[in-house]
C-alpha cells in the first residue's frame, strides 16, 4: 500500500510541473514580442533541473523499497529454510560401518534409504530420526532377508524372516525377536502355528509334523516350551491313532491315553513316548487288561477281565 501510495504521489508531482511548464511556453509566445523570452527560457531550465532532482530523489527512495523488500523476502526464505532444513533432500554419507545413500532431514536419516555395512549386510526401507523405522528390507551376508516393520532401529510388528536354508517364520516380532503370533516353515513340509516367547516357539501352538521321530506324519495340538512339545496336548497320527496326555522335552511322559485306529485304548504311564509303568488297556470288544509295561511292552503279571466275567492272567517277561 504505502508503494501505490508513494508512485502515486509521484505521478501527481510529475503531473503539476507538466502543467507548469505547459503554462511557461504559452507565456512565452506572449513574451516573444516585448524581450522577455529570455527570462521565461531561464525559467524552465530552473524548473527542469528541480524535476531532474526530485525526480532522482524519488528514484532513490524507490530503490531504497525494492531493496527493502527483497531482503525482506530473501531473510524469510533463509528462516524458512532453517526451519525445513530441506526437508528430505537426498544425500550420500559415509559411516564407520558403512555408507547410507538416501534421504535426511535436520541432518538425520529420515525417509527413504538405503543402508550399505561394511558386513555385507544391507538394508533398503524407511528411517526416521537417524533410526530404522517403518517398512523396510534388511539382506544378511549369509543369505537370510527380512522384511517388514521397524521401529527404533530394531524389528517389531509383522514381519516375514527368509533363511537361507529355506525356512520361512512369518508372524512378529518385538525387539528384534520373535514375540507374539506366528508361523514357522520349514524346508522338509513341517510347519508351526502358535505363539512365540523370546525367539523361540512357546506357549500354545499347533505343530504339523511331516515325519516325527516315533509317530510318523500327524500333526500336535497343545502346549509348547523351547521349541518342544511339553505340557498338555493331543498327537493326531495321520493313520488314525491319538495321543491325549503329558508331554516333557518333546516327548509323551507322565499320564495319557492312546487311542487306536481300530478302537482299542490304553490308558495309563508313559515315559519316552512309550508304555512304561502301570496301565489299563481296553479292547473294542469290551474286555480290557491290566499290567504293567516297559519301553512299550508288556512285563511281570497281567489280568485281564473277559465278558462272560471270567478272569484270566498271564505272565510276560522281555527276551
Amino acid at each position: 500500500m504505502d508503494d501505490l501510495l508513494l508512485n502515486n504521489n509521484i505521478i501527481l508531482n510529475n503531473n503539476n510541473i507538466l502543467f507548469e511548464l505547459v503554462e511557461k511556453l504559452e507565456n512565452i509566445v506572449k513574451d516573444i514580442n516585448n524581450n522577455n523570452i529570455i527570462n521565461r527560457i531561464k525559467d524552465i531550465i530552473i524548473i527542469m533541473n528541480k524535476l531532474i532532482k526530485d525526480n532522482k530523489k524519488n528514484i532513490e527512495l524507490i530503490n531504497n523499497d525494492i531493496n527493502a523488500n527483497n531482503n525482506k523476502q530473501f531473510d524469510d526464505l533463509e528462516n524458512n529454510n532453517k526451519n525445513i532444513n530441506f526437508n528430505y533432500y537426498n544425500q550420500i554419507k559415509t559411516y564407520d560401518n558403512g555408507k547410507y545413500e538416501g534421504q535426511f532431514k535436520n541432518g538425520k536419516k529420515e525417509g527413504k534409504g538405503i543402508y550399505y555395512f561394511n558386513s555385507g549386510n544391507r538394508y533398503e526401507g524407511d528411517w526416521k530420526n537417524d533410526k530404522r523405522e517403518g517398512k523396510g528390507i534388511f539382506y544378511y551376508n549369509n543369505g537370510d532377508k527380512y522384511e517388514g516393520d521397524y521401529k527404533d532401529d530394531k524389528k517389531e510388528g509383522k514381519g516375514i524372516y527368509y533363511y537361507e536354508s529355506g525356512n520361512i517364520y512369518e508372524g512378529d516380532w518385538k525387539n528384534d525377536i520373535k514375540e507374539g503370533k506366528g508361523i514357522f516353515y520349514l524346508n522338509d513340509g513341517e510347519r508351526y502355528e502358535g505363539d512365540f516367547k523370546s525367539d523361540k516357539i512357546k506357549g500354545k501352538g499347533i505343530y504339523y509334523y511331516y515325519n516325527s521321530d516315533l509317530w510318523g506324519r500327524g500333526r500336535y495340538e497343545g502346549d509348547f516350551k523351547n521349541g518342544k512339545r511339553e505340557g498338555k496336548g493331543i498327537f493326531y497320527l495321520d493313520n488314525g491313532d491319538r495321543l491325549e496326555g503329558d508331554w516333557k522335552n518333546d516327548k509323551m511322559e507322565g499320564k495319557g491315553i492312546y487311542y487306536y485306529n481300530n478302537g482299542d485304548r490304553y490308558e495309563g504311564d508313559f515315559k519316552n513316548d512309550r508304555r512304561e509303568g502301570c496301565g489299563i488297556y481296553y479292547y473294542d470288544n469290551g474286555e480290557r487288561e491290566m499290567g504293567n509295561y516297559l519301553d512299550g511292552q508288556q512285563i511281570g503279571k497281567h489280568v485281564k477281565l473277559h465278558l462272560n466275567g471270567d478272569i484270566t492272567s498271564e505272565i510276560f517277561s522281555i527276551n
